[in-house]
């Protein structure tokens, strides 16, 4: 499939871009939903427990968020130059790795978890109801990890409604479960990871059913190009960039919270409660970037220099505006979306004190989400990887300046600090990716 510039235009961009807006969207509302379930019970305890314990599960699982990222990229370009049965081959390669290495994480979760929560200060009572949320989540690992493969394959193709429907029916049912368990049934912290590991295996049978245009043909059983160790080895590099990169991202999101549990547990809580606004914010903003990765990986293929750069402008174009947004939003609602996820008042005085950074975060973080789709996109992994470095070094100068000054404001502040590295860094690499580029 060939592609050039005049077929690229912000109709298109949408129509790739509002399904995903959509399906990211209602991944935060999850989360949100969580904290708010919990959060009914009165007590800053279990709020605190699934804080801890689902960054801990989402930071161990994002570890392989290289598998989505990866798979949107490389296949995005084998799109784009015309190649069929490498589009297929890569769905069945992320299957692959997706579930063994859920295998490996339910083999190994003891220690992992142990060690995890060894390096999160929190109260006792805190630890044992994430303890408890841990060991049920983690059977969902097959399945959670697997659907990176297959969502960024979706992306890849431009199959953004399919993801959409696989978000909307993984999130329905979970949400529709909490209320249930945790609600009707009194069964907690443990009924919101039983929720969603039964969520997560229904997710997978489903996403199977969405890519089935990759099972039509016989190119999927093509195991000699499968296993082809030039693109084994190709994909390896490309994931074990990201890896590192992501592994770099996660430690400081997750040192962001263990941090902040060094603090009382209503000032734990409300940071729990202030994530979901970050969440709603990277996920919306994610739709955008995600359809640069499908356009500027298509145009890359295609040895396009004018669309790849039309391509990064315009879904920027969006990405900024969406930003501009968001921070609208919780400038104006902010305190009635506090209300919403607790009713501790404790929680709720805490969380609006440290409000203005929400509304601040969203302008300050879009050019790092937009530029690193871009840069997934291009597969242009080492780039990714090496200013990552540079950006979580300027995180820890950061944490050791202004943390022991300023408290959880300076906590907050340095996570700020981290999303203008990433922006800067990547930003100063943009013009040696995008003359790299040949001319079609």
């Amino acid at each position: 499939m060939q592609i050039d510039s005049t077929n690229l235009s912000h109709k298109r961009v949408l129509g790739v871009a509002a399904p995903i807006v959509l399906a990211n969207a209602t991944i935060p509302i999850l989360g949100a939903v969580d904290t708010a379930v919990v959060g009914q019970l009165g007590q800053a305890a279990p709020i605190g427990a699934v804080g801890i314990g689902a960054i801990i599960i989402t930071a161990i699982y994002w570890l392989f968020g290289f598998l989505r990222m990866g798979t949107t990229g490389l296949t995005a370009q084998a799109i784009g130059s015309g190649d069929k049965s490498e589009t297929s081959a890569l769905l069945v390669r992320g299957l692959i790795i997706g579930l063994v290495s859920g295998l490996i994480l339910i083999v190994s979760q003891v220690p992992l978890f142990f060690g995890a929560l060894q390096l999160s200060p929190a109260s006792i009572e805190v630890e044992g109801m994430a303890q408890q949320y841990l060991h049920i989540r983690v059977y969902s690992a097959p399945a959670a990890i697997a659907l990176f493969g297959i969502t960024g394959w979706l992306i890849a193709k431009e199959k953004t409604r399919a993801v959409l429907l696989l978000q909307l029916l993984l999130n329905g049912v979970n949400i529709i479960l909490d209320l249930l368990f945790v609600l009707h049934l009194g069964w907690g912290v443990e009924g919101v990871a039983i929720a969603t590991l039964i969520a997560e295996w229904l997710g997978l049978i489903f996403g199977l059913w969405l890519a089935r245009e990759g099972f039509n043909n016989g190119y999927w059983k093509n195991w000699v190009q499968i296993f082809d160790r030039s693109r084994l080895l190709k994909m390896a590099k490309v994931n074990s960039d990201i890896m590192i990169r992501s592994v770099l991202l996660q430690i400081g999101i997750v040192s962001f919270l263990f941090l902040g549990s060094s603090f009382d547990d209503a000032t734990l809580a409300a940071n729990q409660v202030l994530i979901q606004f970050l969440n709603f914010t990277s996920y919306a903003l994610d739709g955008f970037a995600f359809t640069a990765e499908a356009l500027v990986g298509q145009a890359l293929g295609a040895k396009n220099r004018a669309l790849f750069r039309k391509s990064a402008i315009m879904t920027s174009q969006w990405g900024v505006g969406s930003a501009v947004l968001m921070a609208f939003v919780f400038f104006v609602f902010g305190d009635n979306i506090i209300k919403l996820m607790t009713t501790a008042e404790d929680v709720r005085a805490v969380s609006h004190t440290y409000l203005p950074w929400m509304i601040l975060a969203p302008l300050i973080g879009v050019a790092a989400w937009m530029l690193d789709g871009i840069f997934i996109g291009a597969t242009r992994t080492t780039d990714m990887r090496n200013m990552m470095a540079v950006s979580f070094a300027v995180y820890l100068i950061a944490l050791a300046v202004l943390l022991p000054r300023y408290g959880n404001h300076g906590l907050w502040a340095s996570l700020i600090v981290f999303s203008i590295a990433r922006g800067v860094t990547l930003g100063l690499k943009y013009p040696s990716l995008e003359a790299s580029t040949d001319a079609k």
